[in-house]
């Protein structure tokens, strides 16, 4: 919006110009987001007060965390909006890619706002019943996929790009669409489930928009793309504006969510920025690359399917709680460690998807 009407101006005074490129936007936008999240954040917290909307913690959690009672949640309603002034602002709204992430974004966020309600105004409810939370998430998840299947402007539509070799892809045919609802689906709730302390989820948020941008930005960029012998995938280089958005929006919201939190983003903010990060992965055909650079979200989610098999199995438990984080909590491992220790491994994982593009 603000990108068109300033960029219109070129024609008149030259230096206008600079908004045609996708770095500097980009750069505004992480500005944007985190400014507008650093100014709202104490009206949205006090507000979230006003209205009761405040975490209840579980019986069965470490015990450290009963003193987390009454802390305002629903906070990822702050991040949503962030982002949305900020892409509203510098991103291309003719470009079909944010309208789809926009979509994603707001649609997942809605679905977590949902489940986030009615356990609040529900006592001793857990939110939406699994088969509308779920049956939710894959009909968005769904009208995404085919979109994206029919979508014309997609030279590579139904195929998986495997990392580290240049040559190695693979025609999925129609199911590329179950595929894709699977990384979707599972990346939204990877990183709900991964929301258990204060501060770790965005976290590792915003250090996976961080990578996905500069990988989305390669991906749309004809030059780096051939040089680097990535799939180039026109109109996707915009994308790069959106995880600017994402990543100011992260670390404007971890002002508040660091430990000790004064807010926790809830539902409404995992399952949006989890839906939007594995949409993303599946327009750019990264959705490997996702595996690696959100590997803590991956192991988060494995750790709650071993415990529940191993469980249901043998009666045993592999950890002393899933997900993981709770388990190092339980072994003694103070809060704060537990999530930095979680970030460096982060950071590195997403190196490692980073360096994916030099060694195809």
């Amino acid at each position: 919006m603000l990108y068109s009407l300033l960029y219109n101006l070129h024609e008149w005074f030259s230096p206008m110009n600079v908004f045609r490129y996708i770095t500097f936007r980009t750069s505004l936008a992480i500005l944007t987001a985190m400014f507008f999240s650093l100014f709202l954040g104490p009206w949205i917290i006090n507000k979230l007060k006003r209205l009761s909307m405040t975490q209840r913690i579980r019986d069965d959690g470490p015990k450290t965390h009963m003193n987390k009672e009454g802390t305002p949640t629903m906070g990822g309603i702050l991040i949503i909006l962030c982002i949305l002034i900020s892409i509203l602002l510098w991103g291309d709204l003719k470009n079909i890619y944010i309208w789809i992430m926009i979509i994603s974004l707001t649609g997942f966020g809605f679905i977590g706002f949902c489940d986030d309600y009615l356990k609040i105004i529900k006592s001793n409810s857990k939110g939406l019943k699994a088969r509308y939370k779920f049956g939710s998430q894959i009909a968005l998840a769904l009208l995404i996929s085919i979109f994206l299947y029919i979508n014309p402007k997609d030279p590579y539509t139904d195929v998986l790009s495997i990392p580290f070799f240049k040559k190695w892809l693979f025609d999925l045919g129609l199911f590329y669409i179950p595929f894709s609802i699977i990384v979707i689906v599972g990346s939204s709730n990877a990183v709900n489930l991964t929301d258990g302390i204060d501060g770790l989820a965005i976290g590792l948020v915003a250090i996976a928009a961080f990578a996905t941008g500069a990988l989305v930005y390669i991906s749309g960029h004809k030059g780096l793309a051939q040089y680097l012998q990535v799939l180039y995938l026109p109109l996707t280089g915009e994308l790069a504006v959106f995880c600017g958005a994402m990543f100011g929006a992260s670390l404007g919201f971890l002002w508040f969510n660091s430990y000790p939190a004064d807010v926790f983003m809830g539902d409404v903010g995992s399952l949006g920025l989890g839906g939007s990060l594995g949409t993303i992965a599946v327009i750019t055909k990264h959705e490997i690359v996702l595996a690696v650079v959100g590997g803590i979200f991956v192991i988060e989610t494995l750790s709650v399917i071993l415990q529940v098999v191993s469980f249901k199995l043998t009666g045993k438990r592999v950890f002393k709680m899933a997900p993981i984080h709770h388990h190092f909590e339980l072994k003694g491992w103070p809060e704060p460690k537990v999530i930095v220790r979680f970030w460096i491994i982060g950071i590195m994982l997403a190196l490692l998807s980073l360096a994916t593009l030099k060694v195809r």
